[in-house]
């Protein structure tokens, strides 16, 4: 005999039944049931915790998940003001760069009685085949061809191309670049020619024995090109052993030049007078008071003769 059927619907009556009479009590407006519904309330609701577990649970997360928004949120905001720090980091090192530069200039000891100007690079060639920068000063200025110009580290090269307002500087590096260097200790006179590379070969070395990697290489006054003792760079040797020159100047970086004026020697206005020299001039002698030859229309004495 089957019991399951009238067992299950007497179940489900009595939970209806029994629901229906919670309802009812706690809808009565009574001291007496309002007592009552207090004390099941303070008898049964701490001891439902358990029950309330899996509600919290998903109330916290829900709010740790709001969280986690608000973190992604501040994190992509923490991000955005990273890549401004490091683009503002960026230009601070330029500014340092500059300044550190700028202080260089200001602080370079030079031949007393060198005086320079100061020049912004515009522009630079940017061809294989011409290593050369443009200035923002020219015949304005002062400038002329063939002064030397440094970046306040050591030499850059030299005048080449005088504008009213711009002027052209021909670099170390270029092919057409050729100066006398002295190198230090050893007193060596040679020729740096430039070849379009960064570290310019040393040619017509007067006695390569004695010449060292790290021996410092500075300008000569030979011929008047440029001015003595202008730092150019340092001996280095390449995978051939050829003397080359590690320039001092920062290339990668040609800012702010410095055009140094050149006291060259005097012109020259009469070239023939380097092969035949002035005519002497006699003076005349002391116990002589005529001249040998008097004018013609001087007077004569004529009275006694």
């Amino acid at each position: 005999m089957d019991y399951t059927s009238p067992l299950r619907r007497l179940l489900l009556s009595v939970l209806v039944l029994f629901l229906l009479g919670t309802f009812l009590v706690w809808r009565i407006d009574s001291p007496r049931v309002e007592r009552f519904r207090a004390a099941v309330t303070d008898r049964l609701v701490p001891s439902m915790d358990w029950a309330m577990a899996p509600v919290t649970g998903i109330i916290r997360l829900a709010t740790d998940f709001q969280s986690y928004a608000q973190l992604a949120s501040q994190n992509a905001e923490l991000r955005r003001e990273l890549q401004q720090m490091k683009s503002w980091k960026e230009a601070a090192l330029q500014l340092e760069q500059e300044n550190a530069k700028l202080l260089g200039l200001n602080n370079v000891r030079l031949d007393p009685a060198l005086t320079f100007v100061t020049g912004v690079v515009l522009a630079d060639s940017g061809s294989p085949f011409r290593q050369s920068v443009l200035l923002n000063i020219g015949a304005s200025d002062g400038i002329l061809d063939g002064w030397p110009v440094t970046d306040g580290l050591g030499l850059v090269g030299r005048i080449s191309g005088v504008g009213q307002d711009t002027a052209r500087v021909i670099l170390l590096t270029d092919t057409s670049s050729r100066i006398p260097v002295i190198i230090q200790p050893s007193g060596q006179h040679a020729v740096l020619s430039g070849d379009n590379t960064i570290s310019p070969p040393l040619d017509f070395v007067e006695n390569p024995d004695q010449v060292r990697a790290g021996d410092r290489v500075v300008s000569a006054d030979d011929g008047g090109v440029f001015p003595a003792d202008l730092l150019v760079g340092q001996v280095a040797l390449d995978g051939d052993n050829r003397l080359r020159v590690v320039l001092a100047a920062d290339y990668s970086r040609l800012e702010f030049l410095r055009v140094l004026r050149s006291h060259t020697a005097e012109r020259i206005l009469d070239p023939g007078s380097l092969v035949l020299p002035a005519e002497p001039v006699v003076p005349p002698t002391p116990d002589s008071e005529t001249p040998a030859n008097p004018p013609a229309d001087a007077p004569t004495d004529d009275s006694n003769g």
